[in-house]
């Protein structure tokens, strides 16, 4: 596996892999990984010839009173991984080859970023959508892989790139894998080590409050009262508070107050201990 740190490096390095010909996927993190990402690099590897993984802590999706600071790196034991699992290229750039000196743009879409988190971390989406941007020029991939667990995010990177027209990757080739997640059903995240053992093991409530929230809505539940009582069974649990409990259609993430049939998602994001931890499942009553 090579490394590139600098946009010339990279570049170099890419035309390098191209001249043989075949794909490029391209598996953008921030690093601290964990099996939900090798997960993405296996998706991707079977798609694609080569692939690509990025590690940078994006400094303008943080706000300021968030992780940025306390959250984990470990470049030289994330290389190590990502090199077993037969990563071509690691784009690991710092934040001045990222965002050079005068660096003024940014990337604001409007609809799938307004509600949820992005209402509960202004600026947050901002952030994502111009570093995947800019991830996007800088490696030309022909597919992009990211978890669905992060799914209002995936949302807003494909309405970017449609909106757009970005053709490396087309919006149809940004691939959205299922989430991956521990023995007890949480979601695994980067942010699951902030937890101690108490928090841990109270923290599975989530994914078990959720999955009775979608069989109640699926069997014709009201949609405000399931959510009024997830939010209760989480705080009940050994959640200190809930950012939002909501139904939202699956494409335009707009909130779902009664629902029909058109496939959505509940998304949850709640706080407990030192962790903000976020998941979202499927709803449709049609499968």
């Amino acid at each position: 596996m090579q490394t590139a740190t600098t946009l010339d490096m990279l570049r170099n390095v890419l035309a390098g892999l191209r001249s043989g010909g075949g794909s490029v996927a391209l598996v953008p993190t921030m690093g601290a990984l964990h099996e939900g990402h090798l997960t993405l690099v296996r998706e991707a590897r079977k798609a694609c010839d080569h692939v690509v993984a990025s590690i940078f802590v994006n400094p303008t999706q943080f706000g300021p009173n968030e992780d940025l600071d306390a959250y984990p790196r470990q470049l030289v034991e994330d290389s190590k991984i990502l090199e077993a699992e037969g990563v071509a290229l690691l784009w690991a750039p710092g934040v001045e080859a990222m965002y050079p000196a005068g660096c003024a743009t940014s990337i604001r879409v409007n609809g799938v970023s307004d509600n949820f988190c992005g209402a509960a971390r202004p600026g947050h989406f901002e952030g994502v959508a111009t570093v995947v941007c800019k991830l996007f020029n800088q490696v030309m991939p022909d597919k992009a892989f990211f978890g669905e667990k992060d799914y209002q995010q995936l949302a807003v990177i494909r309405a970017m790139a449609r909106d757009l027209n970005l053709a490396c990757p087309h919006a149809r080739d940004i691939v959205g894998v299922p989430t991956v997640r521990e023995s007890d059903g949480l979601a695994m995240s980067s942010r699951n080590r902030y937890l101690s053992p108490e928090d841990r093991t109270n923290a599975a409530a989530l994914p078990r409050a959720m999955q009775a929230a979608v069989a109640a809505i699926e069997a014709g539940g009201n949609v405000g009262e399931t959510l009024d009582a997830l939010e209760r069974t989480l705080l009940e649990s050994g959640f200190s508070s809930v950012d939002y409990a909501a139904l939202a259609d699956a494409q335009s993430m707009a909130p779902i107050a009664s629902y029909s049939s058109a496939p959505a998602r509940l998304l949850v994001a709640a706080r407990i201990g030192g962790a903000r931890l976020i998941d979202n499942l499927p709803v449709d009553r049609t499968k």
